[in-house]
């Protein structure tokens, strides 16, 4: 049986290109979805096409198939277009967070390495490779940005939800260590002031070390305001028993 593989913005438009060069219609051949399209991150970074294998049948085979079997297989295809499970089986989704990571370093320029690291309560994906600050973005706004994009993906190659932490040199460190240095400055700064001190708007994640730096702290406090993304971290002093 003569087989070819195609590819295109969509599984359905891949599929219309096969049968395009080989000159038949879509009741003659079978359809095998390999890869499913993926708009990439912002839509514009890792772009994937979708990828089919058309095979042909033979003669051997019934040559007249049941009415309704052409218009089955594609509503096939479209359901396996929109994400079903069945596409996503025996794929590694820590592997398929990681390609992703790749693609999107690849489409901006950069050679990246991803090392898998597995701890009790999440998977770190580590990246490596130069000049990274483009990956990083402005107080990691971009990582934080690949990271939820990075879940959104493995999860759908997994039967149970799973946490994927990214980093990339040590930035998650680095940046801790930073709010909290920040945390006891502006902590020092309230005692001297006697004014309360309102922090730039953070992420749920750098709110929460700055919280976690002052919980124990004898003479301030710290509370949330405001609606995401503009939602900051309050410093402010503790009334006095």
């Amino acid at each position: 049986m003569r087989s070819i593989v195609t590819s295109g913005k969509t599984v359905e438009a891949a599929v219309k290109q096969g049968l395009a060069k080989l000159g038949t219609t879509e009741d003659q051949v079978a359809v095998n979805v390999l890869e499913q399209p993926s708009k990439g991150f912002l839509g514009l970074i890792g772009v994937k096409e979708a990828r089919v294998e058309l095979t042909l049948l033979t003669d051997d085979k019934p040559s007249a198939a049941p009415q309704g079997t052409a218009s089955e297989e594609r509503a096939s295809v479209t359901h396996k277009d929109h994400g079903a499970a069945d596409t996503n089986a025996g794929q590694d989704p820590y592997e398929v967070a990681a390609s992703f990571i790749r693609d999107v370093g690849e489409n901006m320029g950069l050679h990246v390495d991803v090392e898998i690291v597995h701890k009790k309560d999440n998977t770190v994906l580590n990246i490596s490779g130069s000049d990274l600050g483009v990956l990083i973005g402005r107080r990691g706004q971009t990582l934080d940005s690949l990271q939820y994009l990075a879940n959104i993906i493995a999860n759908r190659y997994s039967d149970s939800f799973i946490r994927i932490v990214l980093d990339a040199e040590n930035f998650r460190e680095r940046r801790r260590k930073t709010l909290e240095d920040l945390a006891v400055r502006l902590a020092g700064r309230v005692i001297r002031t006697r004014k309360e001190v309102a922090l730039e708007p953070m992420s749920p994640q750098e709110r929460k070390v700055i919280h976690s730096k002052l919980q124990d702290h004898p003479e301030v406090k710290t509370y949330s305001k405001g609606e995401e993304p503009n939602r900051r971290v309050i410093i402010t002093l503790k009334q006095s028993k």
